[in-house]
């Protein structure tokens, strides 16, 4: 089998609650999303989706996707993309770093590599390892008070396990914690979720005000040092996401006992390829993780679910359907939560189709 031709796809995914607000002052209102297609000379076409939260989350940004895929396409052509770790050394070699750019294609080749074996992803990914995966739900920052209702609303829907956005004004986010903490049950889970928003000495006083609070901190600081350094101040159960981005970051956190879950994202680390080298070494060390992505629709949403569906129950602390958030379909036979929990299809690849009708014409095609 050989890729004949790439064609990108720009779609705008809004939000249903019009609005996604994070640390610092970031906030997105319509998230760009870019989709992949490869098309083969066997008449099978892969499909992938990459979508950044905005560009002032990690070093990635939604034109930055689509430039990539011009850098590295045509080192694709006539590639067989059966072949996923020489398309990732292919990648490699056209183009340093920029893993995020890289996903798409990785995503895509194995959606072909499932259609072409007749099997769903979750099979080649690992087995089936459980039947389907608790979800959590963001929760945008917003007041204590109008953030506590969210949450109460969301757990009507069957969530048990919410992310709280915090990272700005160290009060306020102490009154965040508290107020959502006070309106779950015993049972249900709170991540305080940070998002590098604080500096150290604000996070320490984050972590002594909540000392003692049935919570989860996540990623309060900028940096792997200053988080450690957080990490080594609190007994709470630590949470780190955006700094372990590579097979070497989980690796040295491992070594260094510097977090008890990780936030896996998978375009974060370039695609399905390295997602499953480091979830299987999270598993090999015991540490659970959030499966999930930066943003995206059905199409990314399809992608966490076999992941997800591949790895043991124990080991997932929880995965995220980001089609819920959003206003547009992108794609059929994408997962659906059903009562705060969602599966992956049985279906061939990812088993997703498109629909060209929402994506509209291609931004780019390369052949």
């Amino acid at each position: 089998m050989k890729i004949t031709a790439l064609n990108v796809y720009r779609v705008d995914l809004p939000l249903k609650e019009g609005r996604y607000n994070w640390s610092n002052g970031n906030y997105v209102e319509v998230f760009d999303s870019t989709v992949l297609e490869i098309i083969t000379d066997e008449g099978l076409k892969g499909y992938a989706e990459c979508c950044p939260l905005g560009s002032a989350y990690l070093p990635s940004f939604a034109l930055g996707v689509r430039a990539g895929l011009a850098e590295l396409s045509p080192h694709l052509i006539g590639k067989d993309p059966l072949n996923i770790g020489q398309i990732n050394r292919t990648m490699d070699g056209a183009l340093r770093g920029h893993p995020y750019a890289k996903a798409p294609v990785d995503i895509a080749c194995w959606d072909l590599l499932g259609k072409a074996t007749g099997q769903p992803l979750y099979t080649l990914l690992g087995g089936d390892a459980q039947q389907d995966v608790v979800l959590y739900r963001a929760i945008s920052q917003e007041a204590p008070d109008i953030m506590a209702q969210k949450i109460e609303g969301y757990a009507a829907e069957g969530y048990t396990k919410f992310q709280l956005k915090v990272g700005g004004d160290a009060n306020d986010d102490i009154d965040r914690i508290h107020a959502t903490r006070a309106v779950l049950k015993k049972t249900d889970l709170l991540v305080a979720d940070a998002n590098t928003g604080w500096t150290r000495h604000e996070a320490a006083r984050v972590v002594g005000a909540i000392a003692g609070m049935d919570v989860y901190v996540e990623q309060p600081c900028l940096t792997y040092e200053e988080c450690v350094s957080i990490r080594r101040r609190t007994a709470l159960p630590f949470v780190m996401d955006e700094v372990i981005d590579t097979p070497n970051t989980l690796v040295r956190g491992i070594a260094d006992d510097a977090m008890d879950v990780i936030n896996l994202k998978i375009s974060k680390v370039g695609g399905l390829s390295k997602a499953r080298l480091m979830r299987d070494l999270c598993v090999a060390h015991g540490i659970p993780m959030t499966i999930e992505d930066t943003w995206g629709g059905d199409i990314t949403t399809a992608a966490i679910a076999h992941l997800a569906r591949s790895t043991p129950s124990g080991f997932t602390f929880s995965a995220t359907d980001f089609n819920s958030y959003g206003t547009v379909d992108i794609a059929e036979g994408a997962p659906k939560r059903v009562n705060g929990r969602m599966t992956a299809a049985d279906r061939p690849g990812l088993g997703v189709t498109p629909i060209f009708d929402a994506l509209g014409a291609p931004v780019a095609q390369y052949s």
